[in-house]
């Protein structure tokens, strides 16, 4: 990136779903950063089917989790129970949704594993594991008994809004955030359909991890950054202030 980008913030897409996405947007504008957001997945609820046996807790990996039972017909019997979240932000939406008692693990999938061995063993009653439709894999908790049951699926957007390719078509974008591997081929997809995809390929790909960021080198991208950690702070932290 040029010294006057770097000057007067750093031309952004934003990629994440609507609500996660107006969040990372406006922490990229206090940095001084110019942010267009296009949500390239839609977050559809799913009516999950609760277990009516017993339940230890409740398990998210994603806020997108807690968004989706917060209409819940059984949401008390839910939010009755200890949410135990992946990180601060999962934690902050299961408070949203209505669960009082809400433990993170701060980290990633394996932090949340390490924190479910720590309070349950095989004894305990099961724990009801709210996920995604399309997940890279499940939550592997050895010893403690997960019951898995699907609270919400990410349907791919086909096309860029008409403000987002005329962005990318004149050049007006130096960056693109990309959360999970699935948004980031929506991404390719629809740069393909416009006719855009050697414009989308070389803008700076900012990566939330090395697998989100396998579409993208797989197309051709030669500028992928990697967030140290795989959350929110750390992708802002990657791109920096203004």
């Amino acid at each position: 990136m040029t010294s006057q980008q770097s000057r007067d913030g750093v031309r952004l897409l934003v990629t994440r779903p609507q609500a996660d996405g107006e969040r990372t947007a406006a922490r990229l504008r206090a940095r001084g950063h110019e942010v267009t957001l296009a949500p390239l997945l839609r977050i559809d609820a799913v009516d999950v089917e609760v277990p009516r046996e017993p339940l230890s807790a409740v398990v998210m990996t994603s806020a997108n989790a807690a968004r989706a039972i917060a209409r819940h017909p059984r949401r008390e019997t839910l939010t009755a129970l200890t949410a135990f979240t992946v990180g601060r932000h999962t934690a902050e939406a299961a408070r949203a949704a209505g669960f009082r008692a809400v433990e993170s693990a701060a980290g990633d999938t394996d932090d949340l594993a390490a924190l479910l061995r720590a309070r349950f063993t095989e004894q305990s009653a099961p724990l009801l594991y709210l996920a995604g439709e399309d997940r890279a894999g499940d939550l592997a908790a050895r010893g403690v008994p997960l019951v898995t049951a699907v609270a919400y699926r990410a349907v791919k957007v086909e096309r860029f809004a008409p403000d987002v390719a005329v962005a990318l078509a004149q050049g007006a974008l130096d960056g693109v955030l990309h959360f999970s591997r699935r948004s980031a081929q929506a991404y390719l997809d629809c740069a393909a359909r416009a006719g855009l995809l050697e414009r989308a390929l070389a803008l700076v790909h900012f990566c939330l991890s090395r697998q989100v960021s396998q579409p993208l080198a797989a197309a051709g991208a030669a500028a992928i950054r990697l967030a140290p950690q795989p959350n929110e702070a750390a992708m802002i932290d990657l791109i920096g202030p203004a």
